[in-house]
């Protein structure tokens, strides 16, 4: 699978701000090619565009009119108005694009413009819940968690009156259900058979599916949740289903809760890695160095981010040093890379998925020029389709603890050939030494060349046979060696 770099675009902002430009209503085939383009240019493998599919007006009728999501509208949009409301993306009433998008047409076009450019298209399976309006909640009733005027009563948040019957919201085990969702019941074998056609659905449309909340499907968490036993997992056999009809296709999951093995298990290809995400803003380079000591196929089939449309943005919530050092650590290891619209250009506030449109806020001149040199070193076929290893950082000396604070990791062509690339990482606010013994071809003299490809190129020529390379890091500094041999 190599390492791909996946772009994630909020479809419904992207929209409003081009139909913005034309002054009439955008769908997906005004999508610019300029802005493909340059997806392309950057290097990316992927585009995932969230939120195509059709939701309806009971979930805007929730979205416009719940009090805290309406005092988060009004904190990240002075200038807010009621028609800014869209209603969340993942209140699905049919899995079929969006009727103000252009619908199944317009993305099919859209799909050809990306692979035009070497690019593939990923959208979204929600499996845990639909809108409270899907015309199952109809015609199909039993396929949801029912609930008593009691349980409603008790719990007016987690359940709701959806004509004759109360139904549950959908919700995860830790939090209060979502209001403009109802929960689908996996006890149901009409339902698990209905939704595993729907996800062959996703997958027509597009080259990779991302499975929102995946780990919520699990017998233990639904029982859990729920208090009545669901005996079997959905997705062994769902993803069976589809790739028997879809061989090609890539599925990721949306998964927390050290169940990330267990969905990878199953057939999943990546899995979200929020745990590295944690212990990067937690700062412990111990704990971060003990996730990613895991095995290779698992670190090769995570998913890194350093934001998404649930977390906060990056620049918001790490400083410039610690951004860049957690940045280097994420997207330098092995993986899917995800990257989120804004990031690249340093957005700090993150607008909620309810509205059509984001505030403006200018580039971040510094974290601009810092992507465009990650990506520029990414775009190294060794570090997309070779083998990565983490090493280790040795004392720089007899008695010095401060090697603790490095990450140290290398990129090789393939399985024990020589290291191509080494990266180190400082990740404390205090000055860092450590000595790394390299596995690489030397000159005659033991020397080495060190190129640092993040640092404007400068060169090293050092001496590494013996003892090793000692390197002396600032707070939250880094180095991103190319290796040359003799």
């Amino acid at each position: 699978m190599g390492n791909p770099l996946l772009y994630q675009v909020n479809t419904r902002v992207l929209l409003h701000e081009r139909g913005v430009e034309l002054g009439r209503s955008a769908t997906l085939d005004d999508v610019p090619d300029e802005f493909v383009d340059d997806i392309a240019a950057r290097g990316f493998d992927w585009v995932w565009m969230l939120g195509v599919w059709q939701t309806g007006a009971a979930g805007r009728a929730v979205s416009a009119t719940d009090p805290a999501w309406l005092a988060e509208y009004r904190a990240v949009l002075p200038d807010f108005v009621p028609e800014d409301v869209t209603g969340s993306p993942f209140a699905i009433v049919a899995y079929d694009v969006h009727r103000d998008f252009g619908g199944d047409d317009a993305l099919a076009r859209l799909r050809a413009r990306l692979v035009e450019r070497g690019l593939r298209l990923m959208l979204d399976f929600v499996p845990n819940h639909t809108a409270l309006d899907h015309p199952w909640l109809v015609d199909e009733p039993q396929w949801y968690v029912g609930g008593s005027e009691a349980a409603l009563e008790a719990q007016p948040q987690n359940y709701v009156r959806v004509g004759d019957r109360v139904v549950a919201h959908g919700r995860d085990l830790y939090f209060d259900g979502w209001p403009d969702t109802a929960q689908l019941d996996y006890r149901s074998p009409g339902l698990r058979a209905a939704m595993s056609a729907e996800l062959a659905r996703v997958a027509d449309r597009c080259d990779g599916v991302r499975c929102d909340m995946a780990m919520l499907l699990e017998p233990e968490v639904f029982t859990a949740t729920w208090g009545s036993p669901l005996d079997a997992a959905f997705w062994p056999d769902a993803i069976a289903a589809v790739r028997a009809g879809h061989p090609g296709v890539v599925l990721m999951a949306e998964v927390y809760w050290g169940l990330e093995w267990q969905l990878q298990q199953h057939g999943f290809d990546y899995t979200y890695d929020k745990g590295l995400y944690d212990l990067l803003l937690g700062g412990d380079p111990s704990a971060v160095r003990g996730h990613l000591a895991a095995s290779a196929d698992f670190e090769a089939r995570s998913a890194r981010f350093l934001e998404n449309h649930d977390e906060p943005r990056a620049a918001a919530t790490f400083t410039q040093p610690a951004h860049e050092a957690a940045a280097v650590v994420t997207y330098l290891g092995a993986g899917l890379r995800l990257f989120h619209d804004g990031q690249l250009e340093g957005r700090r506030v993150k607008a909620p998925l309810h509205l059509r449109r984001r505030p403006d806020e200018p580039a971040d001149p510094a974290l601009v020029s810092f992507y465009d040199r990650l990506l520029g070193v990414l775009a190294d076929p060794v570090l997309r389709d070779g083998h990565w290893r983490l090493l280790p950082a040795e004392p720089a000396w007899d008695g010095n603890p401060t090697h603790h604070a490095c990450v140290v990791a290398g990129w090789s062509r393939a399985v024990g050939e020589p290291l191509c690339w080494l990266v180190v990482v400082n990740l404390t606010g205090e000055r860092a030494g450590c000595r790394v013994v390299l596995d690489t071809v030397l000159s005659a003299d033991g020397s080495v060349r060190l190129t640092d490809r993040m640092h404007d190129g400068i060169e090293h020529d050092r001496d590494v046979a013996d003892p090793g390379l000692f390197l002396d890091l600032g707070p939250r500094d880094y180095h991103v060696f190319q290796i040359d041999g003799p």
